[in-house]
């Protein structure tokens, strides 16, 4: 199963099992997929990966959020402007801090209300993302101009922006010390790089093993915990500057979402549940009421170090 692979971290080519999951959340498939750690550093990643035109596949055509005319869309795009607002200000506070000019690209924008949000503040934002329907919602719905693409080979100049985020973008990716490399040449000098992705060292991932929501099988090819992560960072050329091990859009959600997937909005819509107003009213409510029995879990756990997502602010080594 694992012969042939190395560890992207230590170059190990010996890899444990732990255990087989499938997609809780989406349901795009029913097959089961093995996760595997590194025997020299313990990264975890799915074994075999899925080939790319296959997972593709996993990816429902729905995946992103586009917000209607509907009270219920008004107050949920309400809602995901508050939770945004902490990564908001990770960005911003990177951004004055690192004295460049130039834009902030946000990688795997998806709809692009982050950049929207930043745009807001003053901040000269775009984004890029590989799928067309998201790229459109960015432009149409958002006003926020993306690139349709993948960050390695996409049209931008070499030292173009200040600042470069990736939020749950490196575990999707079958390279992603190629995307890190590319980031660091599209960088300027003194530009930041801010990365977020689930923290397979978290206590949500000790509880609760294949059912944590942040292994998300089979579209998360790699489980990363935070010396991972800055492993990767530090080969591709960064040193990291600031960690945050909480985010009020990601971890009580996440936690939630874990608890009772069935229970998830997007989850709900991305398989076309058929939901009366009534019923829709009452997933929603006992969804929220979880959502809020997570938060002081999801506080303590990142105030141990130990959250359910790793925030990193990086630049390049001098």
């Amino acid at each position: 199963m694992t012969a042939g692979i190395t560890c992207m971290v230590c170059g190990h080519s010996g890899f444990r099992p732990l255990f087989a999951a499938t997609d809780r959340l989406y349901g795009a498939t029913e097959r089961e997929f093995q996760l595997v750690a590194c025997e020299g550093c313990g990264l975890m990643r799915l074994a075999p990966q899925p080939v790319p035109e296959e997972l593709t596949l996993y990816y429902p055509r729905n995946y992103w959020y586009a917000p209607d005319a509907t009270l219920a869309a008004r107050l949920e795009e309400s809602y995901r402007r508050l939770v945004l607002r902490d990564h908001v200000r990770f960005v911003s506070r990177a951004l004055v801090e690192c004295g460049e000019t130039g834009p902030l690209l946000d990688v795997g924008c998806g709809g692009a209300l982050l950049p929207r949000m930043l745009r807001e503040r003053g901040f000269p934002a775009m984004g890029l993302d590989s799928s067309p329907e998201a790229a459109a919602i960015a432009w149409n719905t958002n006003g926020v101009p993306v690139v349709c693409g993948d960050l390695e080979h996409a049209p931008l100049r070499s030292g173009l922006c200040a600042a470069i985020s990736m939020f749950h973008v490196l575990e999707h990716l079958y390279n992603p010390r190629a995307y890190l490399e590319s980031a660091r040449e599209l960088l300027r000098p003194n530009g930041r790089l801010i990365v977020q992705v689930p923290n397979a060292a978290s206590w949500q991932f000790q509880l609760l093993g294949p059912r944590w929501n942040g292994v998300d099988v089979p579209r998360h090819l790699t489980d990363f915990r935070a010396r991972d992560l800055e492993a990767l960072l530090s080969a591709a050329g960064f040193e990291v500057l600031r960690r945050k091990y909480f985010s009020w859009r990601d971890n009580p959600a996440g936690l939630a979402s874990s608890l009772a997937p069935a229970l998830d909005p997007m989850a709900r819509r991305v398989r076309g549940l058929r939901e009366t107003p009534l019923g829709k009213l009452l997933r929603d409510l006992v969804y929220f009421a979880l959502l809020v029995g997570a938060v002081p879990f999801t506080l303590l756990e990142a105030a141990c170090h130990a959250g359910s997502t790793i925030m990193i602010e990086a630049r390049k080594k001098p």
